[in-house]
């Protein structure tokens, strides 16, 4: 009995720590390749980690207003289901400024990502590269993902939008982070605008959505999803008709493991 106790107690100690709330937050600095500025990340990578040992990466954008630790500490439900995703899934979790509270994946903010990724992999052995976001930062993954496909193997976007030239709110932080307004630049805004590049979705999208959504209205994303559909392209919609500018944590849970391979789209709510 006293073996066999001992046993166990071995491996306990020998099973990976998958409780994101006891992993260590590193505040990573960069010197951005694109203008020279210090820029910042936070990583969290699993415990205990083998430096050797191939993991998959799970980069979280963050929404207007926030910064780089909303998706590491905060408690609302999109942020810990992406917290819980990326532990169970013994994933290297990286939450970028990505230009701060105003960026919306302007071309500073979309550089710094790139090279993010890049030096990611440079530093560890990074398998796989899965995108997500919550409102801005659903957005923004939609924006990255559509212009970078070769870099990212899945995204999940919550509350997000997927046409710029049409989206109305918070011009003021859009206009300068594209340098310009729509009118002055519409091409800047048409060229970060998801729902004009279908085609460049070769990875598997996962979308929320909230009928009664405001600040970042749904229509533009369900179009989208409803062109990938006819491309056959792997997508997954949960969308909720009487929902707001928010996604509960079981919907954040279902979109983001679609979108890393991890689940079937046979679970989600049809609309």
């Amino acid at each position: 009995m006293k073996h066999a106790l001992i046993g166990l107690m071995i491996l306990h100690a020998q099973l990976p720590d998958r409780n994101p709330e006891n992993r260590t937050l590193q505040d990573v600095a960069f010197h951005a390749n694109c203008d020279g500025t210090e820029q910042r990340y936070v990583l969290m990578l699993p415990e205990p980690f083998e430096s050797g040992r191939p993991h998959d990466v799970l980069v979280a954008l963050h929404g207007h207003g926030s910064d780089r630790w909303q998706f590491a500490k905060d408690m609302r439900d999109e942020c810990r289901a992406v917290r819980d995703v990326a532990a169970e899934h013994d994933m290297i979790f990286v939450s970028p400024d990505y230009r701060a509270k105003t960026s919306w994946m302007g071309p500073k903010a979309e550089a710094d990502v790139v090279q993010i990724i890049e030096e990611l992999k440079q530093r560890y052995a990074v398998r796989k590269v899965f995108l997500c976001g919550g409102s801005m930062g659903g957005t923004a993954c939609l924006t990255f993902a559509a212009r970078h496909p070769d870099l990212i193997d899945g995204v999940a976007s919550m509350n997000g939008t997927a046409n710029l030239l049409e989206y109305d709110n918070f011009q003021d932080a859009i206009r300068e982070s594209f340098g310009g307004t729509k009118a002055e630049v519409p091409l800047e805004y048409k060229n970060r605008s998801a729902e004009y590049w279908p085609e460049r979705f070769t990875m598997r999208v996962g979308i929320t959505a909230g009928g009664r959504d405001k600040s970042v209205p749904p229509e533009s994303v369900l179009r989208l999803a409803d062109v990938l559909k006819q491309l056959r392209r792997p997508v997954l919609v949960v969308y909720r008709k009487d929902g707001g500018h928010h996604t509960n944590y079981e919907d954040a849970r279902q979109v983001l493991e679609f979108a890393i391979g991890a689940r079937s789209p046979a679970t989600a709510p049809s609309r």
